[in-house]
């Protein structure tokens, strides 16, 4: 049958593949549009299957937040061109949109998500995958997404807080990667670790035992100032620190920290 080059263009601008493939397609249907799609759908998401193992190091990360209740989700793929695209940014819409609505907790790909992310696979002709996600609910909360989309935050707090606030904090999250919120959630293993590890510097280099104790007891210090969150110098104003831009009332009960890839 005689394919029209109108019919081929509009599958070609549904699926974003060749004018060959379209028309192939199309008269391997024929002509039906709707069975065309599904044709090449079939066609090229086998061929994808076979190339899950090439490197995805590049791809985006995505917050959704609606009163109590936030999600974050990662999605990787092969290029920076193609997590770049707008086609691949709407997708990150779809999935994110998909993880508000599962449980609180760590995310896992449904049909949705995996059809979502299958057919950027199919358009781009390169191997992406969901990576991982995450939901939250309770309380208030604070996000931000680097302007690479491959860095984010995403902040649980309690009590009143100014958006702009809470976007400070996350941004700061996001450059100084804390270990814990504050010294009471580092593990106390964790400490005996870095004194013990002191101690015996400060013993090696000929140090009494009275004066290795206060030295450790000082580089514990300065690891809970360094390394949690509310002790940490503030990003935006390193004269204060984190604690003291929350208002009275106001807690971080948690935070999720995303770096593509790691």
């Amino acid at each position: 049958m005689s394919i029209s080059a109108k019919d081929v263009m509009a599958l070609r601008q549904k699926t974003s593949l060749g004018m060959m493939d379209c028309k192939d397609a199309l008269k391997a249907c024929d002509g039906d549009m709707a069975a065309a799609e599904e044709w090449i759908r079939a066609k090229r998401k086998g061929k994808m299957d076979t190339r899950t193992e090439r490197t995805t190091g590049e791809g985006r990360v995505a917050i959704a937040v609606e009163g109590d209740k936030a999600a974050m989700v990662e999605v990787a793929t092969e290029t920076d061109f193609t997590a770049r695209n707008d086609e691949f940014v709407a997708m990150m819409d779809t999935v994110v949109a998909e993880a508000m609505k599962s449980g609180a907790g760590d995310i896992e790909a449904n049909d949705v998500i995996t059809a979502a992310v299958d057919n950027i696979r199919i358009k781009t002709g390169e191997n992406a995958n969901f990576t991982r996600g995450v939901k939250l609910e309770g309380g208030a909360f604070g996000h931000y997404v680097h302007h690479d989309g491959k860095r984010a935050c995403l902040l649980q707090v309690e009590g009143a807080v100014d958006a702009d606030v809470l976007k400070g904090i996350c941004q700061h999250i996001v450059f100084y990667d804390p270990a814990a919120i504050g010294p009471d959630d580092v593990p106390a293993e964790t400490l005996d670790e870095i004194r013990a590890k002191a101690i015996q510097e400060a013993q090696d280099t000929g140090k009494p035992e009275e004066i290795a104790t206060k030295m450790a007891e000082g580089k514990v210090r300065k690891y809970l100032e360094e390394s949690t969150l509310i002790k940490q110098k503030y990003v935006l104003d390193e004269s204060i620190r984190v604690e003291d831009v929350l208002p009275d009332g106001c807690s971080i009960t948690h935070f999720v920290r995303y770096t593509l890839g790691s």
